[in-house]
């Protein structure tokens, strides 16, 4: 089973339009997850950090809702735009993408450790 250093949860979960907490789905959700899987593809990441759907996070209002594990840290009201600066900041660069916070966030990590690439062939 491969070891991922980390995962990215993107929710993607879908509401009735009326519904008034709103959806991550209709804010850009899965095109959001497609340019993550597609720029850690690209940078030769996707062996060492893996993007998946998400069901409901809970964080409707806030979407769309990313949490990054084993860091715990949550992204709110993130774009397809912000994704190449959480890739590079948060992702390989240990540096949590302050702008993009979820309010209220329980827990950060004191530390983030930067991705562990593998030396190049």
């Amino acid at each position: 089973m491969p070891g991922f250093e980390r995962h990215v949860f993107v929710c993607t979960n879908e509401r009735a339009a009326d519904h008034p907490r709103g959806c991550c789905k209709s804010k850009g959700a899965v095109a959001l997850r497609d340019k993550m899987k597609q720029e850690l593809t690209a940078r030769g990441l996707s062996k060492l950090i893996r993007a998946n759907n998400a069901g409901c996070l809970d964080q409707c209002e806030h979407g769309v809702s990313v949490v990054v594990y084993p860091e715990q840290v949550w992204y709110g009201a993130v774009t397809s735009e912000d994704v190449v600066e959480i890739i590079e900041r948060h992702l390989v660069g240990g540096e949590i993408v302050t702008r993009l916070l979820m309010p209220d966030q329980h827990k950060l990590p004191a530390e983030l450790v930067p991705l562990r690439l593998p030396p190049r062939t």
